[in-house]
Order: C-alpha cells, then structure tokens, then sequence
C-alpha cells in the first residue's frame, strides 16, 4: 500500500498520544499496526536521509494538531492531548482530521491568518498548489519548516536552567554582531546582586559604550508587564545606561511596550518568537542540515555583448 499522508496519520496519531505516547517516535508502532505497514515502509525515508517518511509526516501531524489546540508541549519533546482533543476523540470527529477540519478550530484559524502556509496545502495535489509557481511552492514550505522549527527552537531555550538562558541572549547579541562579535566584549553578570542586569555588551575595547541586556525566561502565557520594564530603566539609570535589550521568552503586555515608548532610554524588547527566529538566522543553538541552492540562467554568460 502506498504510506499515508500528514492528515490520514492525524487520528491515529491522537489516539496514540491519549493512549501514552508522548512524541511522534513513540507514535510509529501504532502507525504501523494502523496501517499494516511492513518494515521497509517503514523504512522509507525521505530525501535528504534525515528521518524516515512515516515519523516525517506524524511529525508534521502533530505539529498541525498542536497548532488547532488538540495537543500541547508542556515541555521539549513531550506532548499531551488537551481536553479538546480528548473531546474531539470522543464526539468520534478525530476520525476526520484533516488540514480542511483543522481550520474549523478557532486556535487553528488564528494560526493561519498570521500568514503560515500549510505543508498539507503544498502536498495535497503532489505539490503543486493551484496558481503557485514551483518557486512559491518551495517558499510556502520553507515558511512552514522554520514555523516549526521556531516553535522546537522556543521549546529548547524554555527548557534551560535561568543562567544558561541568560549566557544564550549574550550568545545571541555576540553572533549579531553587537560587540563586534568578540566574546571578550560580552559579559554575563553573576547570578546574584546584579541589579537586574544579567549580561553586558561592550560596543567599543574600552567599554565606554554599553548595550545592558535582561532576561526573563517565562511561561509563553505569562506576559512581561510594565512593572518589569520600569525596574529595567531604574537600572540602566543606576549605571549610567543609556541602551538597552529585554528578552523574554513569552510577550510583553500593550502597557509595557506602550512605556517604552516614552522613555528616554533605548530599549530593544524581545519576545519568544522573534528570540527563535534570530537564533535560527544566526545560527545560535540551531544547525544548517542541507543547503538547497536556487540556479537561474547567467544572462550576462549568453550575452552577445
């Protein structure tokens, strides 16, 4: 039998994380009673070789899931079904999962109306969306493969003890460039009486110019308020500070990036997504895994002239 798609392998993919599983890997003995896959289906892997078509598409599926509030991630690698994927189970409408019936949930719709392209969209006619060049199609899937990877990438920093977090912002500044990018001009403050501030960047060799950052590794549903950034500005005040780089985790409230806009001091916040996508651009805690190079016709090369 051919294997199953990304939406045929969402129910049986539900049952197996309500009945224990915790991850797409643990997922695959069901996949393969489900469908009666033999052992090279199983095998099967896609191109590149990293990871075999089954968990590849279980993987994608529960991502999806995760994305309509079927499944949460209380931590890195682990999911649990949610008490509306419990309820979808039971009302026997899991049976008909599907990129189609994920856009019913309202946690789902919202996800869409940001923009994301669905790899179930790109899949579903072989890969060739309606009206879409075949360059459209490999940025549509590119979009959903660093959707994805920003959500494994967040996972990963929420999991890390607070001092390990605040070594990675100054990771990060260093690899952006701040500093020079010297890892001598990057300083991570003890842990503590630090007044607030958990890491330094120095701009210059001398120091006489100073970027102060502060780190707040929080649950995403617990938002950084105004409080928070008005003890940053007191301390940037108590050292002489004139810049400055929140980064959480989660998000900040209106009231709080509302207040940085009337302070004096420049201040830089960072939420959670926008920490996983600079990461992932400068390949801090992430890893380039294949390179896929687009060629065109060298005009110039044919050129008469």
């Amino acid at each position: 039998m051919s294997l199953p798609n990304m939406s045929e392998v969402m129910f049986p993919c539900l049952v197996c994380l309500s009945e224990g599983a915790t991850n797409a890997k643990e997922c695959l003995p069901g996949l393969k009673s489900h469908f009666s896959l033999s052992d090279s289906e199983m095998d099967e892997r896609i191109p590149s070789g990293m990871r075999t078509r089954v968990f590849d598409r279980a993987d994608w599926a529960i991502f999806h899931m995760m994305k309509a509030g079927l499944i949460e991630r209380p931590k890195r690698g682990y999911y649990v079904v949610t008490n509306l994927g419990k309820q979808t189970i039971s009302n026997g409408s899991a049976q008909n999962l599907s990129l189609s019936e994920l856009k019913k949930f309202s946690e789902y719709k919202k996800w869409k109306s940001e923009g994301t392209a669905s790899k179930d969209e790109i899949e579903a006619s072989g890969g060739k969306e309606l009206g879409a060049t075949p360059r459209e199609q490999l940025e549509s899937a590119f979009k959903v493969i660093d959707d994805a990877l920003a959500n494994d990438v967040l996972a990963a920093v929420l999991s890390l003890s607070p001092e390990h977090f605040e070594k990675l912002v100054v990771d990060l500044l260093l690899s952006m460039g701040y500093g020079g990018g010297a890892l001598e001009r990057g300083l991570q403050t003890k842990v503590s009486n630090d007044g607030g501030i958990d890491g330094i960047i120095n701009e210059d060799e001398l120091g006489l110019d100073a970027v102060y950052v502060q780190a707040k590794r929080y649950a995403p549903e617990n938002k950084v308020g105004r409080p928070a950034l008005n003890a940053f500005v007191g301390s940037l005040t108590g050292e002489g500070a004139s810049k400055g780089v929140f980064v959480t985790t989660s998000d900040f409230s209106k009231d709080a990036r509302e207040y940085v806009d009337r302070v004096q001091h420049r201040i830089v916040l960072i939420n959670g997504d926008r920490l996983a996508r600079l990461m992932i651009k400068h390949e801090v805690g992430v890893r380039a895994r294949k390179t896929l190079v687009l060629r065109s016709v060298d005009e110039d090369y044919f050129s008469d002239s």
